[in-house]
C-alpha cells in the first residue's frame, strides 16, 4: 500500500532459493538467511521476531524500492496466530500477509465485475492464492469448506478489498479509483456497519504439508445457509 514500486519486483523459484529482479536486474537469495540477526517487526496491531537477511540483499531492495529497507524472514519458531475469531484450529497461523494464509477468487467473479468496468483489470489487481474456474460469478460467496487436490480449506471469511487493487502490477502505478469505485457499487453487503468492499474469499487449510497443482479439480464439501446479500 504504502510502496507500490514493490509491484514490479518479479519472483521465481528455483532450487536453491527465490531470484527476485526488477527490469535487468536481480539476484538469488537462499531460502533461509545466512545470520543470525533477528528484528521485531509490525504488521497492522501484531508483532513479531523474524530474521533478517544479509546486507548485500537489503541493499539490494533499498535501491529496487528507493526506500531504505530490510528483507526479513518469519522463523519457524515465530508464531503469529490467525483471529480467534475466524481460526478454524486453535494454532492456526500466518506469516506476514495481512491476516490469512490463502486468498481464493473465481474467474466468472472478475468477468462479471469486468463486465461493470470501462476498462478491464487483470486477476493479478487482487493477488489471490488461488483462481478457480467453471463455478458461476461468486459462487465463492456461498462455499464454507472445499477439497483443492489433496488439500481441504475453510473459506473463513471474505476478503475486504483496499487500494492495492488500483495498482498496475506491472508498472507500480496507481491506476485512478478502479476497481475499487465499481465494487463498491454492489459488493458491500446491506447491512454492513463498516462498509467494507468485499471481493474473493480468505482461507484456511485444514491439514496442512500436502502439494496443490494447477489444475487441480476443486470439490465443494460444504456451503454456507448464511449468505450476503449485496445491491446488485
Amino acid at each position: 500500500r504504502n510502496f507500490p514500486k514493490m509491484a514490479t519486483v518479479s519472483v521465481e523459484i528455483l532450487e536453491n532459493g527465490l531470484r527476485v529482479s526488477q527490469s535487468n536486474d536481480g539476484l538469488v537469495i537462499p531460502f533461509e538467511p545466512n545470520t543470525n540477526e533477528t528484528e521485531s517487526v509490525k504488521i497492522w496491531s501484531s508483532r513479531c521476531r523474524a530474521q533478517v537477511y544479509e546486507d548485500n540483499i537489503n541493499e539490494w531492495f533499498s535501491d529496487a524500492l528507493k526506500t531504505n529497507c530490510r528483507l526479513v524472514l518469519m522463523p519457524a519458531e515465530t508464531k503469529r496466530k490467525v483471529s480467534y475469531f475466524y481460526a478454524v484450529h486453535k494454532d492456526d497461523v500466518v506469516s506476514f500477509a495481512d491476516a490469512y494464509p490463502f486468498l481464493l477468487i473465481g474467474e466468472s467473479s472478475l468477468a462479471d465485475l469486468n463486465s461493470r468496468l470501462k476498462n478491464p483489470v487483470p486477476m493479478n489487481r487482487f493477488r489471490p492464492s488461488f483462481v478457480v474456474s467453471g463455478a458461476d460469478a461468486f459462487a465463492e460467496d456461498g462455499w464454507r469448506r472445499i477439497r483443492i487436490g489433496d488439500v481441504v480449506f475453510h473459506l473463513v471469511k471474505p476478503c475486504a478489498r483496499c487500494v492495492v487493487t488500483t495498482i498496475d502490477q506491472s508498472n507500480g502505478a496507481k491506476q485512478g479509483v478502479e476497481p475499487l469505485k465499481t465494487l463498491a457499487s454492489f459488493r458491500i453487503p446491506k447491512r454492513s456497519i463498516k462498509k467494507k468492499i468485499l471481493f474473493g474469499q480468505n482461507l484456511i487449510a485444514e491439514n496442512v504439508g500436502k502439494i496443490v497443482n494447477v489444475g487441480d479439480a476443486v470439490e465443494v464439501l460444504e456451503t454456507s445457509s448464511k449468505k450476503l446479500v449485496f445491491n446488485l
